[in-house]
């Protein structure tokens, strides 16, 4: 998903609404114990532990960003979305979240998607780092990088200054997206898809091709025991899923098949400027939902809130996210 123009434009919308709503005050209270304001204000970086059978699955935050519905929503109206929004005690412009995924199966370290990391501009994204660190880890430590798809949101960490963040990685990814996004012929863009798009493929996965560390699927393929790559074409032309199976138990990390739980669970057919193909989009989407639904499939999703863990399910119009329960204590 690439927050380019519009996402600008739903960035400054937003910092126009919020100025407005919460104007700067000279009485605020002192800091508490030596603590800026800002520190006080500041979130904790996102980590959140998640077993699967004998692996263990870490949502890792990068941060959140604003978007304006209005704008980027297809097969719908403002009046539509703001209902729906509001069903949700939701109003545009809505947070959305940028999620990565950490499997640690004991033998490996496997990032799913790496965050914007520094390209969507200060205060938007760019935090996997400081919440991979949180939960323990270095980018020097991980071994494999698995990208739902090649867009900005979650190719967009792979690097910094044009060097590669994770130096040992190797980077698996469908084909299509690779064929796609860093032709030399597509560079100019694509059919109104924008040229950003494919200006930022090449900055993100262009050094790990450079370095031989980029490997490309085609079909459904076993990466490693207990991981299958699963590709499901629509949002990208390379878009995959990445099942990860352990013990009986699973999980199912399930990329850009939604961007906006509060619209796009209901309302299936909704689709979303970033979608390379809407109408393959909407399909998948509908296929997908269905599918987990009737297999009860734990599933991820990197925008849908943090920590994007839980099921779906079917109701009698549409569909419904349900979060999985909250557990915070030492395993016995």
């Amino acid at each position: 998903m690439r927050f380019h123009r519009l996402f600008l434009g739903s960035v400054v919308a937003a910092a126009t609404l919020f100025s407005g709503a919460f104007p700067l005050t000279t009485q605020a209270a002192p800091p508490a114990h030596g603590t800026s304001v800002a520190q006080r204000r500041a979130q904790v970086p996102g980590v959140y532990r998640y077993r699967v059978g004998d692996f263990e699955v870490t949502a890792l935050s990068d941060g959140t960003v604003p978007q304006d519905l209005h704008a980027l929503l297809r097969g719908t109206s403002p009046a539509e979305v703001d209902q729906l929004l509001h069903h949700a005690f939701l109003s545009n412009p809505v947070e959305t979240s940028i999620t990565a995924f950490l499997i640690d199966t004991g033998s490996r370290l496997i990032l799913v998607d790496t965050g914007a990391g520094g390209l969507f501009g200060p205060g938007y994204g760019g935090k996997l780092l400081s919440s991979l660190k949180l939960a323990g880890y270095a980018p020097e430590q991980i071994d494999d990088i698995l990208l739902t798809h090649i867009h900005t949101d979650h190719s967009g960490g792979l690097v910094s200054e044009g060097n590669r963040v994770f130096p040992h990685a190797t980077v698996h990814v469908g084909k299509p997206d690779l064929d796609f996004f860093l032709n030399p012929a597509n560079q100019g863009g694509v059919n109104g898809y924008d040229k950003k798009y494919f200006e930022e493929a090449v900055k993100t996965v262009g050094p790990y091709m450079k370095a031989g560390k980029v490997h490309a699927f085609t079909r459904e393929t076993w990466l490693f025991p207990g991981i299958k790559a699963i590709p499901t074409p629509g949002h990208t032309p390379g878009h995959g899923f990445y099942r990860v199976e352990s013990r009986g138990e699973s999980i199912t990390f399930i990329g850009d098949i939604v961007h906006v739980a509060a619209v796009q669970f209901p309302k299936t057919a909704i689709t979303i400027v970033y979608d390379v193909s809407p109408r393959d989009a909407a399909a998948q989407r509908e296929t997908q939902f269905a599918t987990a639904a009737s297999h009860r499939s734990l599933v991820a999703a990197p925008h849908l809130p943090y920590p994007g863990i839980g099921h779906i399910r079917e109701e009698e119009r549409g569909y419904t996210f349900v979060p999985v329960n909250y557990r915070d204590r030492d395993e016995r």
